[in-house]
């Protein structure tokens, strides 16, 4: 028996590796999503394009991952910006509170990339979405993407 304990997120982890008769339902919970329209600081823009959705947590209505099941996930993103002066900041959501961001701020280059990536224990129907917080993604959506899977349940 494997475990952690601390507090994350004000939520107490207490996890163990068992396998469990529930690792086989979500074991396969992952999805990876690449914007399709331009985005403004504010927007909500048009669904993203899926590229991958086991499992059925990426919300393509609203571009953001529901947790089916309790359990740490990783996420990444990656988002560039392309021909623009202005300074990007993309943050990491879970529900309503900041996570992570990242920046792109360097006003003498083509093409900058704000990427990041996290680990979150999740509960049941918490929600993961990308927030542009400062900037546009004017030329740069096309290159930019949210991915996410299950590492284990708890």
């Amino acid at each position: 028996m494997w475990g952690l304990s601390g507090q994350s997120f004000g939520r107490t982890l207490t996890p163990t590796l068992k396998m469990r008769s529930t690792w086989g339902c979500c074991s396969r919970t992952l999805f990876s999503a690449s914007a399709v329209t331009a985005k403004r600081s504010g927007d909500a823009g048009r669904a993203p394009q899926v590229l991958v959705n086991e499992g059925g947590g990426f919300d393509r209505a609203s571009g953001s991952f529901v947790a089916p099941v309790r359990g740490v996930y990783s996420f990444r993103f990656h988002v560039v910006k392309v021909y623009n002066r202005q300074t990007v900041q993309v943050s990491l959501m879970l529900n309503t509170w900041p996570v992570i961001s990242a920046f792109a701020n360097d006003p003498d280059v083509t093409r900058e990339a704000a990427t990041s990536s996290v680990l979150l224990p999740l509960d049941p129907g918490d929600r993961v979405s990308l927030r542009l917080r400062r900037g546009n993604l004017l030329g740069g959506w096309k290159y930019s993407s949210f991915s996410g899977f299950l590492i284990f349940p708890l």
